[in-house]
């Protein structure tokens, strides 16, 4: 354009970080890479990097998602956009704006270092942090949208098996959310909400103890809860960042 300098103002970087999280054994686990490279090498991070010049924001995410973990064919990984980060001191390199994307990920497998990524590996939320650059912050809003998401969407079923009871069901919540659930309670919602389970008729489960074999359903059709089902007043609240990092060397590297 006649007239333009494109050199008037400073260049900065755009990158992406992905905050990743899966439910195991009743654990919340996050998908975490050991920085190989300065700045921050040996600490733990967020799985990211910086969009190159001809691809978008999601494209690149995807990419260093499958350089830095292994993960590159991962069915049913819907990635949303969290945020995007901005503070100009965020990064020692250079000015860098970050397009933050979250996700859940139901069973996945194990992830593998790669690019420039010592190692690569699924840790338990509770007792992450502090973790290089501002990733403590973007993982902790990360989970504050993925414990909304439960409150007002389908979510929690897909990290159930494909039959699995209500006790199974609530333990993702409360699995998610850091709060135990008044089960009468819990079913009652669950049961009230159009098209959120389906029972399956006949099919039931021991559970363990001396009760009766406990119901089995599936996922409905639904996608939405109407109403929603919202987490207890007296939940803690996910939007402050953990406290205790485990360390790359004490715990070893994976491959």
């Amino acid at each position: 354009m006649e007239g333009y300098d494109k050199y008037a103002f400073e260049p900065f970087a755009v990158t992406v970080d992905l905050a990743v999280f899966t439910v195991r054994a009743g654990v919340l686990q996050a998908l975490l890479i050991e920085r190989g490279q300065e700045p921050f090498a040996g600490h733990w991070a967020l799985p990211g990097g910086f969009v190159l010049p001809d691809e978008s924001a999601g494209t690149a995410a995807r990419r260093e998602l499958a350089e830095e973990t292994g993960l590159a064919d991962v069915s049913g990984l819907h990635l949303e956009q969290l945020r995007t980060y901005s503070e100009p001191d965020r990064d020692p390199r250079m000015r860098v704006v970050s397009v933050a994307y979250t996700a859940l990920l139901p069973d996945p497998p194990e992830p593998r270092g790669g690019g420039d990524a010592a190692s690569a590996r699924w840790l338990p939320y509770d007792g992450l942090g502090p973790l290089a650059f501002d990733h403590d912050r973007i993982l902790a809003d990360a989970h504050e949208r993925v414990g909304a998401k439960l409150e007002y969407t389908c979510l929690a079923t897909a990290f159930c098996p494909p039959e699995f009871t209500l006790g199974e069901l609530q333990q993702v919540y409360e699995t998610v959310w850091g709060t135990a659930l008044d089960r009468p309670n819990f079913r009652r919602k669950v049961l009230a909400t159009p098209g959120f389970v389906e029972q399956i008729p006949g099919a039931a489960r021991l559970t363990g103890g001396r009760g009766k074999p406990a119901a089995l359903y599936r996922a409905g059709d639904a996608t939405a809860l109407h109403p929603p089902l919202m987490r207890p007043a007296s939940a803690p609240s996910p939007a402050s960042a953990p406290q205790a990092s485990p360390s790359p060397s004490s715990e070893g590297r994976s491959s």
